[in-house]
């Protein structure tokens, strides 16, 4: 009767050991499908290097932008189901870029196992201090008066940042210049430079900028002010109710990979963004912590494929290069 007890407790235990035990015996890769600097980089290396100290191997970030996220993501699919290689994109890579692109060389929901949203930002209009533009009333009588003449930049062609700008333009009523960029960052900063006048951005990326005086925001592309900086506006209290562009950020590994692996990550990651370090400084860009279990994240994606293929449809939203 022991022997058969024991028996029993070892095969209900093997499974959960299993869990436990798995762990990365080489570094891991996260591809960050845009370029260096933009806040999907930003909120990726704080993650990294808190999981290198959870999962004791070197967590390295792999900047590969380009096509609003797709060369990055299609890396990331056609990897080894290992727990090796990771994905972290925004929701323009998994859920817009299925409703503004015919053809994908991934499918954001076959080729990925999802693991976890880490944050979720705000998304900001914003202009360079040079433009005499100090509200959103003012940016639409400029861009009335000198029409197609300001140029808007974005994240790249489809992004969640170049949907919000095409939103604007329509209920602004405004023709205006758009160029994509292979990310956040580098956009960010021809709008600093003087290159670009306006931008619709993620907070994390603009937080220093804000504060420094290096660019002027006008308003939060959303319904709610952010915490961050409650003095700016919201685009719902200026007259514009049907905008919501807020951004959220994630990870990915390619389908296929195991779920003990799966779990894993989701656990470590839910460590290392409650870890204060990693919290604050994440909270001081103004980022908001957001995770979930696998399935629900599996299930939230699905849903925000839908949410954005309704909205492109509804405005007949056609891409501009």
């Amino acid at each position: 009767m022991q022997i058969r007890v024991f028996a029993v407790a070892l095969a209900c235990w093997a499974p959960l050991a299993a869990h436990a035990q798995w762990a990365p015996k080489a570094p891991v890769r996260i591809v960050v499908p845009f370029a260096a600097g933009g806040p999907t980089d930003i909120t990726a290396r704080h993650l990294s290097r808190k999981l290198t100290e959870l999962l004791g191997q070197s967590v390295i970030v792999d900047n590969r932008g380009g096509a609003n996220g797709m060369i990055g993501a299609e890396i990331v699919a056609k990897s080894k189901p290992d727990g090796y290689t990771l994905l972290m994109p925004t929701s323009s890579t998994m859920a817009i870029n299925p409703a503004v692109y015919a053809r994908m060389p991934y499918d954001p929901v076959k080729d990925f196992a999802p693991i976890t949203p880490v944050v979720t930002a705000a998304v900001v209009l914003f202009v360079t201090p040079s433009l005499p533009a100090k509200s959103v009333k003012d940016l639409i009588a400029i861009a009335k008066a000198r029409p197609g003449e300001l140029v808007f930049a974005s994240s790249g062609a489809g992004s969640n940042t170049h949907l919000a700008l095409e939103l604007f333009r329509d209920q602004a009523g405004i023709k205006v210049t758009h160029v994509p960029y292979k990310g956040a960052g580098p956009a960010v900063t021809d709008v600093i430079g003087g290159q670009a006048q306006a931008m619709f951005a993620d907070m994390p990326v603009l937080a220093p900028h804000l504060r420094s005086g290096r660019l002027r925001a006008l308003a939060i592309a959303g319904f709610e002010r952010a915490p961050l900086f409650p003095d700016i506006p919201a685009l719902k209290e200026l007259g514009f109710p049907r905008f919501n562009a807020r951004q959220w950020y994630a990870v990915f590994a390619p389908a296929g990979t195991p779920p003990e692996i799966v779990n894993r990550y989701n656990e470590m990651i839910r460590q290392a963004v409650a870890a204060p370090e990693v919290r604050d400084r994440l909270t001081e860009i103004g980022a908001d912590i957001y995770t979930l279990s696998p399935d629900e994240f599996g299930k939230f994606v699905q849903n925000e494929i839908a949410r954005w293929k309704a909205i492109v449809a509804k405005y007949g939203i056609k891409l501009e290069s």
